[in-house]
């Protein structure tokens, strides 16, 4: 029914979101130990673009974690050979790195079939409640804040993962969850930009919870608390309570003014000077510590591996 022009121009934005879906899966498949599908179902895909670098690092770790220790390495070759040929460009630094740790044998590139201390919401894998308060468990999407950056210790995926986990939270309804996941493939920019957001403020809140003194982590926080007060609505819920709730008129960054919103409430409440880090190097988590007495985070096993370790 359409011409050349009209398929072009329709086919390739559908193509580019077909492309997207297909590499969000395949991650989400490698966290549930599934990397034998993944290996069937991009073999053809990462042949036709090898200038997808995230689709081809899922193919690797698919690989790598199948066994196929010399066919991942020789797909990162032809790969390499790909980008430096028809774009004259070396691999990306997280590709690189992929193929490095590899070649090292690296141990943590081995994931269990499921993340660890993760519990299934909807479609989505989230972290264990483990510090008492939104804001905090906000802060708990990264695991591994005292050390590097570990693999799969990134929760926050994707933008259905932050609606999911604000919903699982109640700073929003499930409604406005599935409404949120249904305007995010509608428009995809507008989503990743809302994810990046969702990432860097809760950088600045972690650095703000960790560190009473920090007078600009504060102040950085602060300006998104108050962009969330201007976002927000008084309504009424089923229980005749009035509350205050994010407004539709932040769109897809609602769920990043509910969790400020749980912030700044917090920040406002003696109990902020409860909060305590994880010392684990391989944790950080925060956690609310009312008893003054606690020192690791309720996971038990960070404790447990140091004092084995003799640290």
């Amino acid at each position: 029914m359409a011409d050349d022009r009209l398929r072009t121009r329709l086919g390739g934005p559908l193509d580019e979101l077909r492309l997207s879906a297909v590499e969000r899966r395949a991650e989400v498949q490698l966290t549930m130990g599934l990397h034998d599908r993944v290996v069937a179902d991009l073999t053809p895909l990462v042949e036709e673009h090898p200038g997808r670098e995230r689709l081809v690092a899922a193919q690797m770790t698919a690989l790598y974690r199948g066994g196929r220790q010399a066919d991942a390495l020789e797909l990162y070759r032809s790969t390499h050979k790909a980008l430096v040929t028809e774009f004259g460009i070396e691999p990306g630094a997280e590709l690189q790195t992929l193929h490095d740790r590899m070649l090292h044998g690296d141990h943590r590139l081995d994931r269990p079939p499921g993340p660890v201390y993760a519990v299934r919401v909807d479609d989505q894998w989230l972290p264990w409640s483990t510090s008492g308060h939104p804001a905090l468990e906000f802060c708990n999407t990264y695991a591994g804040w005292s050390g590097d950056r570990l693999p799969g210790s990134e929760w926050l995926r994707s933008y259905a993962t932050l609606a999911v986990w604000a919903g699982h939270m109640d700073l929003i309804e499930d409604q406005v969850v599935t409404r949120l996941r249904e305007q995010a493939l509608r428009h995809p920019d507008e989503a990743a930009a809302a994810l990046a957001e969702a990432r860097q403020f809760r950088t600045k809140l972690y650095a703000c919870l960790a560190d009473p003194g920090d007078a600009r982590a504060f102040k950085a926080v602060a300006r998104t608390v108050e962009d969330a007060a201007r976002h927000s609505v008084f309504t009424r819920g089923e229980d005749g309570l009035g509350r205050w709730q994010p407004s539709p008129s932040a769109r897809l960054r609602l769920p990043v003014c509910a969790v400020a919103r749980s912030a700044g409430e917090l920040l406002a409440n003696p109990r902020r000077f409860m909060v305590r880090s994880c010392p684990s190097e391989d944790c950080g988590w925060l956690f609310l510590d009312t008893s003054g007495r606690r020192r690791w985070c309720s996971l038990a096993t960070c404790g447990a591996k140091r004092m084995s370790s003799g640290r």
